[in-house]
């Protein structure tokens, strides 16, 4: 009888605590998501509304020497210099202080960025704000450190669903992109609530979720290994994307080490690479030639190639966004050029190749996986599933994000915890 009152208060006060943990996190969740999908919202109606203007106002082009002095003064008078979506991973798996200073930083310098034709994404902005805004969160709700990288890792999730309405693809991918093959679990309810949250909150503000409208081919044999195909050769442009984008960041660095040059040349360097196109498609995100490609199939063969030197030159000179959509743009591009060379739509093939040199660049398969759902709906699931698999494999331990993680050989069952970009074992590194 004794026994039975032991086991029952036991049984008591795991109830309670559980009860008590998700009452926490439900609470922090929603709070978290509703001030980053606030937020989000507006940062997303802002670049909105800066695209429609330089659309309308082309001479803006012109001014991106100047939005750049003022990015650079913005982040030296804040006191973020250097900081960026890296510090945020660090925070996430090793423990650190975030700048709420980075907040106002990354949402005007980005949105500068945009209004006068720099080529970036807005990913590293949602990073960057969501998971700083959810550790200040965190720290006001006296979490611990170990909490504090769920909090931070919530917003993250928060701000990108926000930004792109895929809450589960954003709850996965800000778990698994810090620290890959280390999938936190305890992180999946705080980050999927918070983005849900946030998701919800942009549908309120009249922000439409970003979809697609592709026609999928009859699964076959013959379809699967030309989407195969087709993922091996977006493997190898991920791991080109990745590397170009560092690569050009490390010799404008070195070559104009003083950050005021640095970003003038770069600015006037795109401002003569769009007068020589001839055309604004490689400005801003080009979510235009996106959607153009995908549901479409139409697209300049070159411009897969064009897009990655636009925004390898703007980030290296040091404007501000994310490589993510420049990432999604090459892929989509790339894919609907060489898809129908090998018999595939070239729609499909777009929506293949976006998917794919993401997941290469990102080396998060599952949350691409995700994403392809969220963004083109689940009847092409097992193509892309496959593409995202071989992707991830044969890109290497390239990544968009030097701060992140590979905590596992991509080739056979061995623990090498490398950062991204690092040598390998393979490579014959560690």
């Amino acid at each position: 009888m004794e026994e039975t009152r032991k086991q029952i208060r036991l049984w008591c006060r795991a109830t309670a605590l559980y009860c008590r943990a998700f009452v926490r996190w439900l609470v922090l969740a929603t709070l978290i998501g509703v001030l980053c999908g606030l937020l989000g919202a507006v940062f997303h109606i802002a670049l909105e509304h800066v695209t429609e203007l330089r659309g309308e106002r082309p001479w803006l082009l012109y001014a991106l020497p100047l939005a750049g002095l003022a990015i650079v003064a913005l982040y030296r008078l804040l006191r973020v210099e250097g900081q960026g979506t890296n510090d945020v991973f660090i925070q996430v798996y090793q423990g650190g202080d975030i700048s709420i200073r980075l907040v106002p930083a990354i949402f005007i310098g980005t949105v500068l960025t945009h209004l006068c034709g720099g080529s970036a994404g807005r990913e590293g902005a949602a990073l960057q704000m969501g998971g700083t805004l959810g550790y200040h969160l965190g720290r006001l709700c006296r979490l611990d450190e170990k909490e504090l990288r769920i909090a931070t890792t919530a917003g993250m999730a928060a701000f990108f669903s926000a930004l792109f309405g895929t809450p589960l693809a954003a709850a996965v991918f800000a778990i698994a992109v810090v620290s890959v093959d280390a999938f936190y679990h305890a992180a999946l309810f705080p980050a999927l609530t918070a983005a849900l949250e946030a998701y919800g909150i942009s549908l309120l503000m009249g922000i439409a979720p970003a979809q697609f409208q592709i026609a999928v081919p009859a699964l076959t044999l013959e379809v699967l290994l030309r989407a195969a195909v087709l993922a091996m050769l977006c493997a190898l442009l991920s791991a080109v994307f990745c590397e170009t984008i560092h690569m050009t960041g490390s010799l404008m660095a070195r070559a104009l080490p003083n950050p005021w040059l640095r970003i003038l040349a770069g600015a006037c360097l795109v401002i003569v690479m769009t007068l020589l196109c001839g055309v604004g498609d490689y400005n801003g995100a080009g979510m235009n030639v996106i959607a153009a490609a995908v549901e479409e199939g139409t697209v300049r063969p070159w411009a897969f190639a064009l897009k990655l030197v636009f925004t390898a030159v703007t980030l290296g000179a040091g404007f501000k966004g994310g490589e993510v959509v420049p990432s999604f743009f090459v892929g989509a591009a790339f894919g609907c050029w060489v898809g129908p060379l090998l018999g595939l739509p070239a729609g499909f093939a777009a929506a293949l190749g976006m998917v794919s040199v993401f997941c290469g660049a990102v080396n998060c398969p599952l949350a691409s996986i995700f994403l392809s759902v969220e963004l083109f709906g689940s009847d092409g699931i097992l193509c892309f599933a496959l593409a995202c698999c071989i992707s991830y494999m044969l890109s290497g331990y390239n990544g968009l994000y030097s701060g992140q993680k590979i905590l596992h050989s991509k080739l056979k069952a061995l623990y090498i915890n490398v950062n991204a970009n690092q040598e390998t074992p393979e490579a014959g590194g560690k």
